[in-house]
C-alpha cells in the first residue's frame, strides 16, 4: 500500500480479483475483508490517478460499503447513496471491477450511481440531499406492495445541512415502519462542514464519555462477538444518552439512534448491520469515518482530493497549468470590488473551493458566508441582506442553482433586489456528466422579469461583468465555464458595460454570427471559413442574453441572409431561441441557424468529443447554413 508519506509500496493482493458479485465477499473472514479493504484502496488510488475522480470520499467509505454488501443482498435490497460520488467501492463490488479504469471516461462508467448502468444502482443522483427522500419513497412503495426487502440510505453529514434531508426526516416515521439510515460522518463536504448541525454532530463525536464507551464496545466485540457485543453497544448508547443526549435530535423525528461507531471497524459494522436488519422500525446508524483514509496526500489536502483530475499515485501531486481559472478570476475580482465597496458580501453553498471563494475569504472574512448545502436558503438569505442595503454575490454552480428557482423568482426578482448570481460551470462540465452540466440556466432565468443575464467571452470581460452587476440596481446573473479561458489579461480596474449592448468583433454583410461566451472562437472560425469562400460574415459577441441587443439584431436583419448562434447551452429556450423570438417580434423573417445542445441529457466525457458528437461545431454550422449560403450567392449574382 502507501506509507504515511504517500509513497507507494508494492502490495499485491488477489482477493478483489475474486469478487464478481457482492455474494462473493460473504464467505470472507474478517481478516480477509480487511485485506480486501486494502486492495480496494490501492485500486482506487492507482485507477483515479489516471482518470481523476472523487478519491477522498471513496477512501473513507471502503469498510462501510463492504459491511453493507456483506450483510445485505443487492439488487433485492436497495442502497441509496446521497450524491453518490462515494459509490466507487460499490461499483467495484457489483460486477464493474474490470471496467473500473474507464470511470468518468467517454463511453465508460459514470462517476455517480446510474440506474441504466447496473441493476445494483437502485437510484441515480449527483446532487446532495436526495437519499433520505428517495429511500423513504422506496420503503413506502415496498410497504404498499407487501415486500420484505431492506432499504438502506447512506448520507454524509454534509447532506444533513440540506433542507430536503430535513423534509424527509420529518416524514420517515409517518410513512414507513422500517428504514435504515447510515450517517457517514467525516466533518467534510468539499470544504469543512459549517452550521449548527455540524457543530451538534461534532459534540457527539468528541464527547469523552461517548468515545470511551464505544471504544470499550469495539474491544469487547472481538472477545464476545454477535448479540452480546451488540448489547454492549446498546448499553453504551443508553449511557451516552444520559450524558450528552446525542440521540435526542434524531429520535424526536422517530428514528432510533445507534452510535457513534468506528466506520472503519468492519467486524463491528457487520454485527451492527445484522442487528439493524432485524429492527422493525426506522433506525439511524452514526458512523465516524476518515475522508481520504489510507492515502496521506488525501488526508493532508481534504479539499483538493474530494474531487480532482489525474495526479501522481505516490505523491498526490497534480500538474497545474499556471493559468488562472474563471473561478479564480471571479474571486480575484470580487476581492478588488469588496476593497472599494463595503456593501459587497459573498455567499456560497458549501462550495468555497469549487467557486474559489476560499480565495476571497482571507481578505474579507466578515463578508464571507458559507450556508452549507442549502441553495434555496442561500438565495433567500441573499435577498434578506439585499433589503438592508448590501450587495450579495451568490456563487453557486449553474446546475445547483436550479434548486433555487422559486426563491430567485419569488424572493429576488419579484422584489427587484440587487442580488448577483455568479454561476460557475455554466455549460458542459465534462467528466462529471449529466447531473453537473450547466446547460439550463439561460432557459430558466431569461423568462423571469427584472433580471439581466451576462456571459463573458474571456477573463477580462468576466471582471467587467461583475463590476457591471455591482453597479446595477437589480437582479443580475453571470454564467462562466469550468476551467480556464483563453488567457486574456485582466486590466487593473474593470469597466462598466452598457446594459444590453453587444460587441461587434468584425463587421460583415451576408451572414451574422453570434458566438455566446466561450463559443465565440467557434463563431470566429466559421467567419474565416465563410470568407475563404468569398462570403462576408460579421462576428458578434452578444455579452447579454437578457436584455438582447435588439437594435443590433434589427440592423443586421435588414442586410444578411441568415444569423448563426453558438451557445454552450440547450437549444430549447436558450440564447438562439431568444434571438428567434426577438426577430419575430420585430417582424423580421431572416432565418436563424442555432448551434447548441440537443433536447436530451448529455452523458459524461471529454468536452471536445461531446461537442463533436452532438453537433456543436463549425462543420455542423456550415451544414445547416448551406441552403442560406446558396440563397446569398444567388442574391449576389442578381445584384451584379
Amino acid at each position: 500500500m502507501f506509507n504515511q508519506e504517500g509513497i507507494f509500496n508494492l502490495y499485491m493482493g488477489n482477493l478483489l480479483d475474486q469478487v464478481h458479485t457482492p455474494a462473493d465477499i460473504k464467505s470472507f473472514s474478517i481478516p480477509q475483508l480487511e485485506q480486501l479493504a486494502q486492495e480496494i484502496r490501492e485500486r482506487l488510488i492507482l485507477a483515479l490517478s489516471k482518470t481523476g475522480g472523487h478519491l477522498g470520499p471513496n477512501l473513507g467509505v471502503v469498510e462501510l460499503t463492504l459491511a453493507m454488501h456483506y450483510v445485505f443482498d443487492t439488487p433485492t435490497d436497495k442502497f441509496v447513496f446521497d450524491v453518490s460520488h462515494q459509490a466507487y467501492v460499490h461499483k467495484l463490488l457489483t460486477g464493474r471491477r474490470e471496467r473500473f479504469e474507464t470511470i468518468r471516461q467517454p463511453g465508460g462508467l459514470n462517476g455517480f450511481m446510474l440506474r441504466t448502468e447496473s441493476e445494483h444502482d437502485a437510484y441515480g443522483a449527483g446532487h446532495a440531499g436526495t437519499a433520505l427522500s428517495a429511500a423513504l419513497g422506496m420503503a413506502a412503495a415496498r410497504d404498499l406492495a407487501g415486500g420484505k426487502e431492506n432499504i438502506v440510505a447512506l448520507a454524509g453529514d454534509a447532506a444533513f445541512t440540506n433542507g430536503i434531508t430535513f423534509e424527509a426526516l420529518n416524514n420517515i416515521s409517518e410513512h414507513t415502519k422500517r428504514l435504515i439510515v447510515v450517517l457517514n460522518d467525516n466533518e467534510w463536504s468539499i470544504d469543512r462542514n459549517v452550521g449548527a448541525i455540524a457543530t451538534y454532530l461534532h459534540k457527539i463525536v468528541t464527547n469523552q464519555h461517548v468515545t470511551h464507551l464505544h471504544d470499550s464496545a469495539a474491544r469487547l466485540l472481538h472477545k464476545l462477538g454477535g448479540k452480546t457485543a451488540i448489547n454492549v453497544v446498546r448499553r453504551a448508547e443508553e449511557a451516552a444518552k444520559g450524558m450528552l443526549w446525542p440521540s435526542v435530535f434524531f429520535e424526536e423525528f422517530g428514528l432510533t439512534y445507534y452510535g457513534p461507531l468506528d466506520g472503519h471497524n468492519i467486524g463491528l459494522l457487520i454485527e451492527t448491520f445484522k442487528f439493524l436488519k432485524q429492527q422493525d422500525k426506522p433506525v439511524l446508524l452514526h458512523a465516524i469515518t476518515q475522508k481520504g483514509r489510507g492515502f496521506q496526500p488525501a488526508l493532508d489536502k481534504q479539499k483538493k482530493f474530494h474531487g480532482l483530475g489525474p495526479y501522481h499515485p505516490e505523491t498526490g501531486e497534480t500538474n497545474p497549468t499556471g493559468q488562472k481559472t474563471y473561478s479564480e478570476i471571479f474571486a480575484d475580482t470580487l476581492v478588488k470590488l469588496a476593497n472599494e465597496n463595503d456593501k459587497i458580501v459573498a455567499i456560497t453553498g458549501a462550495m468555497p473551493n469549487g467557486t474559489a471563494l476560499d480565495l476571497f475569504r482571507p481578505h474579507h472574512p466578515a463578508k464571507y458566508f458559507d450556508v452549507g448545502i442549502a441553495e434555496e436558503h442561500a438565495v433567500i438569505f441573499a435577498a434578506g441582506m439585499a433589503t438592508r442595503g448590501y450587495k450579495p454575490f451568490c456563487a453557486i454552480y449553474s446546475t445547483f442553482l436550479q434548486r433555487a428557482f422559486d426563491p430567485i423568482v419569488h424572493d429576488v426578482c419579484l422584489q427587484n433586489l440587487p442580488v448577483v448570481f455568479c454561476m460557475d460551470r455554466g455549460g458542459l462540465s465534462g467528466d462529471d456528466g449529466a447531473t453537473h452540466h450547466g446547460l439550463f440556466d439561460i432557459s430558466y432565468l431569461r423568462s423571469i422579469p427584472n433580471i439581466i443575464h451576462m456571459v463573458p467571452k474571456d477573463e477580462d470581460e468576466l471582471a467587467d461583468m461583475l463590476y457591471t452587476a455591482m453597479l446595477h440596481d437589480g437582479p443580475a446573473a453571470v454564467r462562466y465555464p469550468r476551467g480556464t479561458g483563453p488567457g486574456t489579461a485582466v486590466k487593473a480596474h474593470p469597466a462598466a458595460l452598457p446594459i444590453g449592448k453587444a460587441e461587434v468583433i468584425r463587421d460583415g454583410e451576408e451572414i451574422a454570427i453570434l458566438g455566446l461566451g466561450a463559443l465565440l472562437p467557434m463563431a470566429d472560425e466559421l467567419a474565416h471559413r465563410l470568407e475563404a469562400e468569398g462570403i462576408s460574415a460579421a462576428v458578434i459577441n452578444p455579452r447579454f442574453v437578457k436584455p438582447l441587443d435588439r437594435d443590433l439584431l434589427a440592423s443586421y436583419a435588414q442586410r444578411v441572409s441568415a444569423f448563426v448562434t453558438f451557445e454552450d447551452h440547450v437549444l430549447m429556450g436558450g440564447f438562439g431561441s431568444a434571438v428567434l423570438e426577438a426577430l419575430s417580434e420585430m417582424n423580421f423573417t431572416v432565418p436563424v441557424v442555432r448551434i447548441g445542445w440537443p433536447d436530451h441529457f448529455v452523458e459524461h466525457g471529454k468536452v471536445e468529443q461531446l461537442r463533436a458528437k452532438n453537433g456543436i461545431s463549425v462543420e455542423a454550422a456550415l451544414e445547416k447554413l448551406e441552403p442560406y449560403l446558396k440563397a446569398s450567392k444567388g442574391r449576389r449574382l442578381v445584384a451584379h
